[in-house]
């Protein structure tokens, strides 16, 4: 996972305060918290909220993304594979509740599966996003500004899934 990390941890400042946004298990936040960084965690599911909780010894919140509210809080948001559970047609707002959370200047890591279909399985929303969805989702927002995007092969064993990464920038 460092290689999903790195990209995204080099333009925050130290000891930032990162929000992680379905933070299923816990392993983003407590591998942030070991670098340092002042971490939060939300997660949609009670039992992932109770793993995480165990795992990290941090406070982990069970909530929406679509519940989230804040302004100005975090210096980054991480979303590993958690927006691609939004539907499409509310994920401009939710990004937009997301722009809010960051601090001026913050960072917005984001990962989605890589395709432009949208699904259900066993009750669950898969949105997937490539770079024309990208830029056109980017396009809809004012004073962001995209940083890298790239595309990885799942890491776990026997997947072969691609991912688009996304790293934004809210400006001042």
């Amino acid at each position: 996972m460092e290689s999903l990390y790195a990209p995204f941890l080099r333009y925050l400042p130290e000891q930032a305060s990162i929000l992680d946004l379905g933070c299923g298990s816990g392993r983003d936040s407590f591998a942030f918290k070991n670098k340092g960084y002042q971490v939060e965690a939300i997660d949609y599911s009670a039992e992932l909220v109770k793993k995480a909780k165990e795992l990290t010894g941090i406070e982990v919140r069970q909530q929406s993304f679509y519940e989230l509210n804040e302004s100005e809080k975090y210096d980054g948001i991480w979303a590993c594979a958690s927006l691609l559970h939004c539907e499409r047609t509310r994920l401009k707002e939710v990004i937009g509740k997301l722009l809010s959370a960051l601090k001026p200047n913050g960072m917005l890591y984001m990962s989605f599966k890589y395709g432009n279909g949208d699904r259900q399985k066993d009750g669950r929303q898969f949105t997937d996003l490539d770079e024309v969805q990208a830029k056109a989702l980017l396009e809809q927002f004012d004073r962001v500004q995209q940083i890298q995007q790239w595309i990885t092969i799942d890491q776990r064993p026997e997947r072969q899934e691609k991912w688009l990464n996304l790293i934004w920038k809210k400006h001042a």
